[in-house]
């Protein structure tokens, strides 16, 4: 039987991740920096962390995707280019276990990095949006993919500041686009250590639920009418304290 207090964070912990799936979804992303925030806050098993985060993303990017790309949001030649480079090292980057210290430190600077993007998000400039020259996404896609097996991210986290200060894509495209290559990337990464798998807790078909919710009804906002540029400061803020926690305590 499980006890209170296990049922407490279990309980809390899905709350997190729906309101982690919800906000992300909407901008196009699957939310794994956000369930590493909410399970590094919970104090969970790094162990743990990186496949269950993966599933969750693989779960919501498939979710995000298909709403953004059902409404025109995606643009197949952005993306391709940087997928050559950043499916076979998302791969490799999955096989590498880091120990645990290295791996706090790294998935806290990048949830850090996550913040500061979403707090400096503009929109870009109307008119000046060209495609991706494919050599430089190719070799871009290299570092992204490595960085989100490594990381248990899907890696657009970094890939949509990339498409948007580089005038690469507009704000909804670089949502659908995000979305599709963190899905890519998210199964990559799971595929490149499936031992991991092991390491998934028994309560997954809890926070698969809870993710799932939040990424269907996030997705279905920000791909309509949706405005999430409140929403973008006050998930800066969890991610902050989060980063915070996992580097520093």
């Amino acid at each position: 039987m499980i006890c209170a207090a296990r049922v407490e964070q279990i309980a809390l912990l899905c709350a997190l991740l729906f309101g982690a799936a919800f906000l992300y979804s909407a901008v196009g992303h699957a939310g794994a920096s956000g369930y590493l925030a909410a399970m590094g806050l919970l104090g969970l098993d790094p162990r743990v962390m990186k496949p269950t985060a993966l599933v969750l993303n693989i779960l919501v990017a498939t979710m995000t995707f298909v709403r953004f790309w059902r409404a025109g949001y995606f643009r197949w030649r952005t993306v391709w280019p940087f997928l050559i480079g950043s499916i076979p090292f998302a791969f490799v980057g999955g096989g590498i276990q880091l120990p645990t210290h290295i791996y706090r430190l790294l998935v806290g600077f990048v949830l850090l990095f996550a913040a500061y993007r979403l707090v400096r998000y503009r929109d870009p400039p109307p008119g000046t949006i060209r495609t991706p020259p494919v050599i430089p996404a190719i070799l871009c896609g290299v570092g992204l993919g490595l960085l989100s097996g490594l990381t248990g991210t899907g890696g657009g986290i970094f890939l949509s500041p990339v498409l948007l200060l580089s005038g690469w894509a507009e704000t909804r495209d670089t949502a659908g686009v995000a979305a599709f290559f963190i899905l890519c990337n998210s199964i990559a990464g799971l595929g490149g250590n499936l031992a991991s798998v092991r390491e998934l807790p028994a309560e997954l078909p809890y926070y698969v639920a809870s993710a799932g919710a939040g990424g269907l009804l996030g997705a279905y906002f920000g791909s309509t009418r949706f405005s999430v540029l409140t929403f973008r400061k006050l998930l800066a803020a969890v991610l902050v304290v989060a980063a915070c926690k996992l580097i520093f305590f």
